[in-house]
């Protein structure tokens, strides 16, 4: 990737991924507003048992998932960015691993999020 030997590289890297995973995030918290703001919309209308058809619910699940497929499109992109380091560009004992492990975390949670959204309202 670069031959500056610099560590300013993987740090540019990081801030990266960790902007991916704000990003993420977001869209996450978006999606679940979305979808209890069509379980509000329901309660109010009158219906016992809103159904997983309405389009807030398919909405609110589609940017929930949209997150997780963000969190791992952008772990899989800084781990390309880490293999083309050269070690002059690694401080050594930093561990430039932990921002993917918040990503992957982030994916699992966020799909165990959609996972039980989905079968609470089946």
């Amino acid at each position: 990737m670069s031959y500056l030997d610099d560590p300013r590289v993987l740090f540019a890297a990081e801030r990266t991924l960790l902007a991916w995973n704000r990003t993420s995030l977001a869209m996450i918290a978006f999606g679940f507003v979305v979808e209890r703001a069509g379980l509000l919309i329901a309660v109010m209308q009158g219906h016992q048992a809103p159904h997983t058809t309405s389009s807030t619910f398919i909405l609110g699940l589609a940017f929930i998932l949209l997150g997780a497929v963000c969190a791992l499109i952008s772990s899989y992109q800084y781990g390309v960015v880490l293999k083309q380091l050269s070690e002059a560009e690694i401080p050594k004992g930093y561990k430039a691993r932990w921002g993917v492990l918040a990503n992957l975390v982030v994916a699992v949670l966020s799909l165990a999020l959609a996972v039980s959204l989905f079968n609470v309202a089946s």
